[in-house]
C-alpha cells in the first residue's frame, strides 16, 4: 500500500471542515449562502465531507437578484437535487416591491446593493444566527479585513473594529440576541487553491467557467454578456467572442475574460500566468470605488 502524501490542499480542507463543525457546534440555526458559483460549490463539497453520511445541519440559501446567469441557476437546481438537501430561495424582486425600493438605473443597473435588504429579511424570517459564505481574503481589500467568524450587529452591519482575535484556530461565536455571524470557511484559500482543489476532487461546475462562444458588449476593455438586463446603445460594439467567467455574479456587473481554456488544467495555467486579480478583471461594480465593497459590507452586504 502506497503512503499517502499530505499536502497544502489537505491542510486547507482540514481547516475548512473544522470550521464547518465549529459552526454546527456553536450555532442553533446556521445557513449556507449558495449562489451556484465555484466558491459556494466548493463549500457544499466541503460541507458534505464534514457531515456525511448525515444530513447537512443547515439549509442552502440563495438570494436571487433575478439577474443571474441561467447556466448557474440550472446548475444550482441540479446540484441540490443530486445531494438531496434543502434549498431556500428568496427573490430581490419581491423585496423591491414590498419595500418600494428604488432600483439603480443606467447601462449596467445592478441589484447588488438591494440584495442586502433581502438577505437581512431572510435572516430575520428564519432566525439564522450564522450565515456561511465563500468569500476569500485574496478577492479584494474589504474581504481581507474579515475574520473567519465575522460579527454583525442587530442591524446586520459590519464594523471592522469589532473583529475578534482568532488565535490558534479558536473561533468565538458568542453573540447577543439579534446579532449574526458571517462565517468564511475558505477565507485562507486563494483562487488558485480553489481551482487546484476542484481539479483534485473532480468537482463539477457550471459550463460558463469554461471557454464558450457568447455575444458580448465591449465596454472599457471588458466583455459583458448581452442580455435583457443591460442597456444596449446604438454606439455599442457587439462581438462574438470565445470567453469564460472567472467569477459568477449578476449578468449586469460580471465581465467575461477572453479565453480558450476548455479544461480545468487550462484554467489553472491561465491563472498562474495572469497578472490581474479575479475581481479586478471581472467585476464592473467594484470599479466604481475602491471602498465600494467595504461600504456595502458595513450596511449588511455579505
Amino acid at each position: 500500500m502506497s503512503e499517502y502524501n499530505w499536502d497544502y490542499l489537505d491542510e486547507l480542507e482540514s481547516e475548512s471542515i473544522h470550521i464547518f463543525r465549529e459552526v454546527a457546534g456553536q450555532f442553533e440555526k446556521p445557513a449556507l449562502l449558495f449562489s451556484g458559483g465555484k466558491d459556494s460549490i466548493t463549500l457544499v463539497h466541503l460541507a458534505l465531507k464534514a457531515f456525511r453520511p448525515g444530513k447537512l445541519p443547515f439549509p442552502l440559501v440563495h438570494i436571487d437578484t433575478g439577474h443571474n446567469f441561467p447556466e448557474a441557476l440550472a446548475f444550482r437546481d441540479q446540484l441540490v437535487e443530486q445531494i438531496g438537501e434543502q434549498l431556500i430561495v428568496r427573490q430581490v424582486e419581491d423585496t423591491i416591491k414590498a419595500k418600494h425600493l428604488t432600483e439603480q438605473t443606467g447601462k449596467f443597473a445592478t441589484r447588488n446593493q438591494l440584495q442586502t435588504y433581502t438577505l437581512l429579511d431572510t435572516i430575520e424570517e428564519f432566525g439564522f444566527d450564522a450565515c456561511i459564505g465563500g468569500a476569500r481574503r485574496d478577492e479584494e481589500k474589504a474581504r481581507a479585513k474579515e475574520r473567519i467568524f465575522s460579527i454583525r450587529d442587530e442591524f446586520g452591519q459590519w464594523d471592522p473594529k469589532r473583529q475578534r482575535p482568532e488565535l490558534w484556530n479558536t473561533y468565538n461565536g458568542k453573540i447577543n440576541k439579534g446579532e449574526n455571524v458571517r462565517v468564511f470557511p475558505i477565507s485562507n484559500w486563494t483562487e488558485l487553491d480553489i481551482w487546484n482543489y476542484i481539479h483534485r476532487e473532480k468537482i463539477a461546475l457550471p459550463s460558463i467557467y469554461f471557454s464558450h462562444s457568447r455575444e458580448v458588449l465591449e465596454y472599457k476593455g471588458q466583455y459583458v454578456a448581452v442580455s435583457d438586463f443591460i442597456r444596449i446603445d446604438a454606439s455599442d460594439t457587439i462581438l462574438e467572442k470565445r470567453v469564460r467567467y472567472r467569477t459568477v455574479g449578476d449578468m449586469t456587473c460580471t465581465a467575461a475574460v477572453e479565453s480558450d481554456a476548455a479544461t480545468i488544467e487550462d484554467i489553472i495555467h491561465e491563472i498562474i500566468t495572469t497578472k490581474t486579480s479575479e475581481r479586478g478583471q471581472t467585476r464592473i461594480d467594484d470599479r466604481f470605488s475602491e471602498a465600494a465593497m467595504e461600504d456595502r459590507k458595513k450596511n449588511g452586504y455579505f
